[in-house]
C-alpha cells in the first residue's frame, strides 16, 4: 500500500481515507500477478472513485497509476516467488475499469477507450465521400463507367452495385464487409448503398463502421445517341459487295455472322442490289469486321475516307470511313475455266475445273482426274477470270449407268457414267465425274450441258485453239472438251412430296437500300425468293455445310405438311408428273431433330416492327 500511498501524495491528492481504501482493496491488489500493468493501474482508479476520492481526468494522473501498477505487479511477482500468499481470479470474472473520456464502465481492450470514445476521437470513413454522381443515357438506358464505357445495369443489380462502388474513392484503405441497396423511389433520381468497413485502429483494435453514400443519377447522353440525334450514325462503313447474278453467297455469309455473332457492334445494316453494308460509330469495329470477313470468304480490300470536319485550333480532324471488300466471283457448284498460267501455278491442273468449296480459300477440282487445288483470294485479283456456268445453267441428267474406276480421293470417286437428259432420253452420253460414289443406276443429277455451249470467255476460246491445235476433236473421253459435267446429285421425286421444312434460320434485320425492290420490281423478289430456296436445298444436302450454321426449330409447322407450297426453281425441280405414281429417293437427306436448335422463344418469328433480328425460312410459309 506504501507505493498507492506515495503515489497519491505525489499527484496532490487528499488521501484521507486510505485505511477504508486498503480494506476495500486489498484483496485485489494482492490478485493482481495474473493481469498486466494498465490492468492494475487502472483498477486502481476505480477504486480511488469508490471509496469517494476526486481523480478526475487528468492524463497526468493515468499515466503515474499505470506507473504504479507496474510497480505493484512487479512486488506481486516477488510474493508470489518468496512464497507469499496469492490467489487467482475465479473462472469467469471479467475486469472492468472507467473510460478515459467519460464514466462508462468497460472492459480492457488495447485503446483503454470505451466504442463510443474510440467511435469520437477516430473515423475510419474518412476520406470516402459520401455523395457521388453517376451518369445515365436515358435514351439507351446505360450507365457511364469512367472512362469511356457506357454498360447496361438495371436497377439494383450487382452490375450497378459494382458501378457505384468503383466511384468511391478510398475504399481500398479499408475492408469492405458489406454493401447493399436502399430502396429509393424511382423517380427521385437517387440511389443509396449501405457500406459496412473496417480499419484497424489503435495497433491491434479493429473498427467496424456502417455508413449511407447517396448517389445522385444525372442524365447525360452517350456517343452512340448522341450521334443519332444529331443524324451522324455512323463513322465507318463495310460494303461487301460480290459480282455475280444471285444472292446466295450472302446468305451464306449471313448465317455465319450471326453464329459467331460478328454484327453485335453495328448500328445499321442495309442491304443493297448486289451486296450489303454494316455500319459503326467506331473505325476500330469496321476493322473487326473486315478481318471476320477475311477468315471466311476470299476478297479484295480499298478504303477511303471523307473530311467531315476539322477544327483548326487544335489540328484535329473528322473523318468517315468506308472499306469496300469485294468478294471473288466464284461460287460453289460454279464451272470455271482457268487461265493457263494460272493452272500451271495450282499445280498443273487442267483448265476446265469446278468449285466445290468456298472459304478462306476457293476449292477447285478437276473432275475427270480428282486433280485439286486450293486458290487464295490475292492469287484471283493477281488473274482475274469469271465463272462459265453457275446454279441458273444447271441442266438434270438421268444416270443409266455407272462405271467405277480404282481411283478415290478424300470423299470423291472417279467414274465413267452414261447419262441422258432428263427430258429427252432417246440419246446417252458418257462424262467422267467425280461423283461416281453418289451415284447409282436410276439416280438424277445436276449437271452442266456443254454440247453446243458458246461462251463469251477469253479463256474459254484460248482452251478450245489449245485443244484445236494439239489434234483433239469433241471429245468427252479422250483429254478433250466434254459434253457434260455433273455437280451434284438431285432428288427431284422427294422434292415434290416434301412440302415443307420443320426448321427455320436466323436473318439479319437489314433495311433494303433499293427502295424499287419494295415496289414495282416483282421480278427481282421472286429470282432473291428462288435464290434462297435453292440455298436452303444445299444446306439439306450438304451436312458439311449444315455443321456451319444454326438451323432452330419451326413451331409454326404442323405434322401434316399436305397443304404447304414450296418454290419450284426449273434449275432444280424438272420433272413433270402425277405425285403418287413417284417414290421418294431413299437416300434423299433428311435434317435429324438433334440438329435443330429449339431456343425459338426467345427469338421473334416475325419482327412486325422492323427491329431486331427475325426468324425466316422456306420462302412457302
Amino acid at each position: 500500500m506504501l507505493v498507492v500511498l506515495v503515489v497519491l501524495e505525489t499527484v496532490g491528492i487528499d488521501a484521507g481515507g486510505i485505511e477504508e481504501f486498503t480494506r476495500s482493496s486489498r484483496k485485489r491488489l494482492l490478485d493482481a500477478t495474473s493481469l498486466t500493468e494498465s490492468a492494475v493501474g487502472n483498477w486502481v482508479i476505480g477504486l480511488l472513485v469508490e471509496i469517494g476520492v476526486e481523480v478526475g481526468n487528468s492524463l497526468m494522473i493515468r499515466e503515474v497509476f499505470l506507473v504504479a501498477g507496474l510497480v505493484v505487479r512487479r512486488l506481486c511477482g516477488l510474493f508470489r516467488l518468496f512464497g507469499r500468499r496469492t490467489k487467482e481470479f475465479p473462472s469467469g470474472l471479467t475486469t472492468t475499469f472507467l473510460g478515459l473520456f467519460d464514466t462508462a464502465v468497460i472492459t480492457p481492450n488495447a485503446a483503454n477507450l470505451c466504442v463510443d470514445c474510440i467511435r469520437n476521437d477516430v473515423d475510419i470513413t474518412e476520406g470516402i465521400p459520401k455523395q457521388a454522381t453517376v451518369h445515365f443515357c436515358k435514351d439507351c438506358e446505360r450507365y457511364l463507367q469512367p472512362p469511356n464505357i457506357w454498360v447496361i445495369a438495371h436497377p439494383e443489380s450487382k452490375e450497378l452495385l459494382s458501378l457505384c462502388l468503383k466511384k468511391l474513392k478510398g475504399l481500398n484503405k479499408v475492408r469492405l464487409v458489406d454493401a447493399g441497396f436502399i430502396w429509393t423511389e424511382p423517380h427521385s433520381r437517387r440511389i443509396k448503398v449501405k457500406l459496412t468497413i473496417q480499419k484497424e485502429v489503435y495497433s491491434s483494435a479493429i473498427l467496424q463502421q456502417v455508413f449511407i453514400v447517396e448517389y445522385v443519377v444525372s442524365t447525360q447522353q452517350c456517343d452512340e445517341c448522341m450521334r443519332v440525334a444529331a443524324q451522324l450514325t455512323w463513322k465507318a462503313s463495310v460494303q461487301v459487295r460480290q459480282k455475280v447474278s444471285h444472292k446466295r453467297t450472302f446468305f451464306w455469309l449471313e448465317q455465319l455472322i450471326l453464329k459467331h455473332n460478328a454484327h453485335k457492334d453495328t448500328t445499321n445494316i442495309k442491304e443493297a442490289k448486289d451486296g450489303i453494308d454494316f455500319y459503326y460509330v467506331n473505325r476500330s469495329h469496321a476493322i473487326k469486321m473486315l478481318d471476320y470477313l477475311q477468315s471466311v470468304v476470299p476478297l479484295k480490300l480499298k478504303t477511303s475516307e471523307q473530311l467531315i470536319s476539322t477544327d483548326v485550333h487544335t489540328s484535329t480532324s473528322n473523318y468517315k470511313f468506308t472499306f469496300s471488300a469485294e468478294i471473288v466471283p466464284i461460287c460453289k457448284d460454279d464451272l470455271v475455266c482457268l487461265p493457263t498460267k494460272l493452272a500451271r501455278q495450282l499445280g498443273d491442273i487442267s483448265p476446265i475445273v469446278v468449285c466445290y468449296r468456298v472459304g478462306n480459300t476457293v476449292s477447285l477440282i478437276d473432275p475427270f482426274s480428282l486433280k485439286s487445288a486450293e486458290m487464295r483470294g490475292t492469287t484471283y485479283w493477281e488473274n482475274p477470270f469469271n465463272s462459265l456456268c453457275e446454279a441458273k445453267d444447271l441442266v438434270e441428267f438421268y444416270i443409266i449407268d455407272v462405271q467405277y474406276e480404282n481411283k478415290r480421293q478424300g470423299k470423291y470417286t472417279l467414274a465413267t457414267v452414261e447419262v441422258a437428259l432428263s427430258q429427252d432420253l432417246s440419246k446417252t452420253y458418257y462424262t467422267r465425274t467425280h461423283l461416281g460414289g453418289l451415284f447409282n443406276p436410276g439416280d438424277h443429277a445436276m449437271g452442266y450441258f456443254l454440247v453446243n455451249a458458246n461462251f463469251n470467255n477469253d479463256n474459254w476460246d484460248e482452251y478450245i485453239n489449245r485443244l484445236r491445235s494439239s489434234g483433239h476433236r469433241q471429245l468427252h473421253l479422250g483429254g478433250g472438251l466434254p459434253d457434260l459435267i455433273l455437280v451434284k446429285k438431285s432428288y427431284p421425286n422427294a422434292r415434290k412430296r416434301n412440302k415443307g421444312r420443320n426448321w427455320r434460320l436466323k436473318n439479319l434485320a437489314k433495311e433494303d437500300e433499293d427502295q424499287e425492290l419494295r415496289g414495282g420490281k416483282r421480278q427481282d423478289k421472286i429470282k432473291q425468293e428462288m435464290d434462297y430456296e435453292i440455298f436452303l436445298r444445299d444446306l439439306e444436302e450438304d451436312s458439311e455445310l449444315r455443321g456451319m450454321v444454326n438451323l432452330f426449330k419451326d413451331p409454326r409447322k404442323d405434322a401434316d405438311h399436305g397443304n404447304a407450297e414450296i418454290v419450284e426453281t426449273n434449275e432444280v425441280n424438272m420433272i413433270s408428273g402425277d405425285e403418287d405414281e413417284v417414290e421418294p429417293e431413299e437416300d434423299f437427306p433428311q435434317i435429324n431433330v438433334d440438329e435443330l436448335l429449339d431456343d425459338m422463344d426467345a427469338l421473334a418469328l416475325e419482327d412486325k416492327d422492323g427491329e431486331g433480328d427475325v426468324m425466316m425460312g422456306d420462302e412457302s410459309d
